[in-house]
């Protein structure tokens, strides 16, 4: 039986981990469970407060800590972070700065994995955020927003035949805000994970290529073909 720890950026990315990629791991002998990266800790509350990317130090530490706690040889780690707004000091961010996004991705994840020097750690960074797989499907978005039949309309005619990874991630371009534009209340942990469940794992690895891969690789885990 293997072990996966996945530490996620926030608590979506938790939510989707626990309510779609566990149930679909467990078929292939790999059992995870995902936690939000830590960000700050109040050491006379004994509280620790989890969720957000804000510092690319503050999670290796955590992530290090995590495998510390679990040092089993049948234990992997992974991590699920955006690519957009990721934190300026995450390693091989200037360099990658000026690649077209499959290389960004794949130079950042190599700096990721190399300054990590683990190998159960599987680094996974996704393009360019979790909203990019709602793109693969939006019009699923029907399935939370009932009353939104133009905004979700205008969101597929977006969509067109782009390939949902590359679609671009400006400040006011990135995924979720092209989504936010059209739908103003949308709330990614709840509807966000719940639509994208609803587009199926089948749906998303056919439109989202890197994230494919990363799921593949997790899958190898347990030995099974």
């Amino acid at each position: 039986m293997i072990r996966l720890h996945i530490t996620a950026e926030g608590q979506t990315e938790k939510a989707f981990v626990d309510q779609v990629l566990t149930p679909h791991l467990a078929h292939f002998d790999v059992y995870t469970d995902a936690r939000c990266v830590l960000t700050s800790k109040d050491k006379r509350a004994a509280k620790e407060y989890r969720g957000g990317l804000i510092s690319y130090q503050k999670a290796k530490a955590d992530i290090e800590t995590w495998m510390k706690e679990d040092a089993n040889q049948e234990c992997w780690f992974t991590s699920m972070f955006d690519l957009y707004a990721l934190p300026d000091d995450f390693p091989g961010f200037d360099e990658a700065e000026r690649l077209e996004p499959y290389q960004r991705i794949e130079r950042l994840e190599a700096a990721f994995g190399n300054e990590m020097n683990k190998p159960n750690f599987i680094p996974y960074i996704q393009l360019h955020e979790f909203e990019s797989l709602i793109l693969a499907d939006p019009a699923k978005l029907d399935w939370e927003y009932l009353e939104h039949e133009q905004p979700i309309g205008n969101l597929v005619k977006m969509v067109g035949t782009q390939n949902p990874e590359l679609i671009n991630d400006g400040r006011e371009t990135a995924p979720s805000k092209r989504i936010l534009k059209e739908i103003p209340e949308y709330d990614k942990v709840t509807s966000g994970v719940s639509v994208a469940a609803h587009i199926g794992l089948d749906a998303l690895r056919a439109s989202c290529k890197h994230f494919d891969e990363w799921v593949s690789r997790l899958e190898k885990l347990g030995g099974k073909e």
